[in-house]
């Protein structure tokens, strides 16, 4: 999209005179905080009023002290709490006639005229209507004598921008709704939580999530922790299912593992419109199989606890890109809903949205459940398609026979999200009728002929494993290039699937460069990203990244909160990283940093200057603790150490100063749900390229697979809305081999937040230099997206 004149643009993003109320309503979700401080801030930025509506529509009804004024300083230390700190709750009075009436006049009285709701469906459909009302509502009011007719010209009409705050994520249009995210983290720990004691005693779970109407978190949370089975009210299972499901159940523990998991959503129907609940499905195991059973709800544990890094970097772009809806608007403008597509950032008509998601509902309801999924959108069919590739194994007798060996390998550092990324591989590998071979400790282990056929069952219960189970290594192959190709003759490997960061990136290209000397590399190749530090070209994502913002963020939280109560505090806190800037960028707005210091973003001593003079006039007006983050590598003589001591020397008296380098902490632990299913849908989809690919490429003349060009050697990525096979000498020119970063790279257009969120005076065309996109248009259903779980 072409980029808008920067000065020209600019004037437009004034809000002087202007009035913004932000409320939350209906359910809480975690990351709501987040989005109501990143519309606070941003109004004052652009020289708004911004006005808190406490209560949610209860309090615009009830007017008084629910509606206040916000200031800069009443958003801090919010960003981190879950729930919504200004309240919600349900309101009759507002579907009332006279309870939008009483509304209207205690926003005209204020001077509002802009509304930024954070709610789901419902919250939505009342706030359009409110806006449609205005006009005859101001009219009634000057007729009852309660304001002037001037009034009725200067508040003419009442602008709606929305976000969607929903741990359901139920609602169409957009990927991800604020707190699903959050919800599946509350999910996954219990799960595994529940794993380990299900082991030790041989037991079956069945676990009920929320999902009344939407089987989302029930699915997805399946998908992450590889359950043996998931009903769900968009795809209820077809007449017979409890046999099926027994059987399953038995052949699961025949193959020897101790635990049986299955999750329902709370709304799960069967395709006669029963409900099905856990204790119905408890009953069926114990009478049908006998097994130790028993049945956890989680119930409102999923709403609470503190907000993802994903659900607080959703919220604060979502709640700046809300106010610069509200600015756009004109008296014509429809209302709308920010949300995101892919990683970007859309805007999209709420009524449409609203109408897609009753479709949903009618289709359930007229039991046209295919309907139903494919109108949830392309990542829930997606997710459903995968969860049933992975979960269910078709019988030897069903399976196709390819006669064809793929070999999986991780290469680099270890980066969580690597193991459920390998076992979709191999179950998709097997169920397209290939026999699956893993290569240990990457390109060394593959010269050394550390290689083993892989089956199903071995990969059982690989999703919520951290590092790599293959075990990898950095080593790359040029120098072995010999004996790799006498390997790939001796078990006659056919394709290669390659999880893994930059090492990986760079062993498919000096694997590519021995094609001429030896045919056995002439195979096709794919990689797909695996690295903390999310430095490969050619993807906006890698896996591992996520688990690690979340590292970073979880830190962040209990080193700020370890200053509580004590003097004014700053903390200096190293991510890594190598030269990439992704994980200070971005784990520096997840926790509400004051700076990041990056590699990409050169600064010098007048720059730490300025920061340590910004911080010091915060300290003394406002906030008790400060948060600067420093990637490993991003100057080699202003380090950790050196940017300690200016911020110890130059805020003496006004504030001390700690430092705390993350180190490999960001690399461990169990996968986040995000990594776990990004993992788990890009490696499927890479196995179903190179079934494509060994189809195409076999020489039925000479009774083998030889390819040899350029796009039979991919790296498959995430790149904006879709995932996208590139051909790795393609992404040559887009590479900095030097410092192994992409020359390009998509979240330096977030930077302008951070600086914005933590009072900087950033003039806010630098940040639209940096692309950040105003788009207006409804999804594709081509549009594969996958940034989204």
């Amino acid at each position: 999209m072409a980029q808008p004149d920067n000065k020209k643009f600019f004037e437009n993003l004034t809000g002087a005179g202007k009035a913004i109320a932000v409320l939350t309503s209906g359910g809480d979700a975690q990351g709501m905080n987040a989005a109501v401080r990143a519309v606070v801030r941003m109004g004052i930025y652009v020289g708004a009023k911004v006005y808190f509506i406490h209560e949610g529509y209860q309090g615009m009804v009830d007017g008084g002290d629910n509606i206040k004024e916000a200031t800069w300083e009443s958003v801090s230390s919010m960003l981190q709490v879950g729930g919504t700190v200004i309240g919600s709750a349900r309101c009759k009075e507002f579907r009332t006639h006279e309870g939008r009436l009483k509304a209207a006049h205690n926003l005209v009285q204020r001077g509002i005229t802009n509304l930024c709701v954070i709610g789901g469906d419902g919250s939505l459909t009342g706030a359009n209507l409110f806006r449609e009302e205005w006009s005859g509502l101001l009219a009634e009011l000057v007729q009852q004598g309660l304001i002037e007719e001037d009034a009725v010209q200067r508040y003419s009409a009442l602008h709606i921008v929305g976000m969607v705050g929903s741990i359901d994520n139920d609602f169409c249009g957009t990927d991800m709704t604020i707190g699903t995210d959050s919800a599946l983290h509350r999910i996954i720990e219990v799960v595994d939580a529940i794993m380990t004691t299900a082991q030790s005693h041989q037991r079956t779970f069945v676990l009920e999530v929320m999902g009344r109407h939407c089987g989302y978190l029930a699915l997805v949370s399946a998908l992450a922790c590889g359950a043996d089975w998931v009903l769900i009210p968009e795809m209820p299972p077809e007449d017979g299912w409890e046999e099926k499901m027994c059987e399953k159940l038995s052949a699961t523990r025949s193959r020897g593992s101790r635990l049986n998991i299955i999750i329902v959503a709370e709304g799960a129907i069967d395709r006669h419109g029963k409900a099905i609940t856990s204790s119905t499905v408890k009953d069926l195991v114990v009478r049908h199989l006998g097994f130790d059973t028993r049945v956890t709800i989680l119930g409102h544990v999923q709403r609470g606890g503190t907000p993802s890094a994903f659900d607080r970097i959703l919220a604060s772009r979502m709640g700046v890109e809300a106010v610069l809806a509200l600015l756009e608007t004109t008296a014509n403008t429809a209302a709308c809903v920010v949300s995101l597509c892919g990683n970007q950032a859309v805007r999209l008509p709420l009524m449409e949205c609203v109408q897609m998601t009753q479709e949903v509902q009618k289709a359930m309801d007229e039991k046209k459940f295919e309907e139903a999924v494919r109108l949830r959108g392309r990542s829930f069919e997606n997710n459903l398609r995968t969860y049933k590739l992975l979960a269910h194994r078709k019988p030897e007798s069903e399976l196709p026979q390819s006669n064809f060996n793929v070999a999986v390998l991780n290469v680099g550092a270890p980066a969580a999200g690597m193991n459920a990324a390998v076992r979709s591989a191999v179950r998709v590998g097997i169920s397209e009728g290939h026999k699956m071979f893993a290569i240990n400790d990457g390109f060394e282990g593959f010269y050394k002929g550390q290689i083993r056929e892989i089956k199903w069952g071995d990969v059982g219960g690989w999703t919520g494993q951290g590092g790599s189970l293959l075990g990898t290594k950095r080593t790359l192959p040029a120098k072995h290039v010999d004996k790799i190709a006498e390997q790939m003759r001796k078990y006659n490997i056919n394709a290669l699937l390659v999880i893994g960061g930059f090492e990986a990136y760079l062993g498919i290209m000096e694997l590519l460069a021995a094609r001429g000397t030896y045919d056995e590399l002439c195979v096709p190749m794919v990689m797909v990203p695996a690295t903390v530090s999310n430095n490969v070209p050619g993807s906006d994502l890698s896996i591992g990244a996520d688990t690690a913002l979340n590292a970073i963020t979880d830190t962040c939280d209990r080193i700020k909160q370890s200053a509580s109560g004590t003097k004014r505090r700053v903390f200096i806190i190293e991510t890594m990283g190598g030269y990439c800037g992704y994980l200070a960028s971005v784990g520096g707005l997840a926790a509400g940093a004051d700076a990041a210091y990056i590699y990409e973003e050169p600064f010098d001593i007048r720059d730490l200057q300025s920061n340590v003079e910004h911080l010091t006039e915060k300290m003394k007006t406002s906030i008790q603790r400060g948060l600067v983050l420093r990637n490993e590598n991003s100057n080699e003589n202003y380090t950790t150490d050196f940017i300690y001591q200016l911020y110890s020397e130059e805020g003496r008296g006004v504030f001390d100063c700690r430092k705390n380098v993350l180190g490999h902490m960001q690399q461990g632990g169990a996968p986040s749900p995000f990594d776990r299913n990004f993992g788990t849908k890009i490696s499927a989809k890479a196995m179903q390229w190179i079934s494509k690919k060994l189809k195409e490429s076999y020489r039925q003349d000479e009774g083998r697979v030889f390819a040899n060009t350029e796009d039979s050697a991919c790296l498959l990525g995430m790149r904006r809305r879709a995932l996208v096979f590139q051909p790795v000498v393609q992404l040559k020119e887009e590479t900095d081999f030097v410092h192994r970063i992409p020359k390009e790279q998509w979240w330096l257009k977030l930077r302008p937040l951070m600086k914005i969120l933590a009072k900087y005076k950033t003039s806010y065309d630098v940040s639209d230099s940096g692309q950040l996109e105003h788009v207006v248009c409804n999804r594709t259903k081509e549009s594969d997206t996958s940034s989204a779980i």
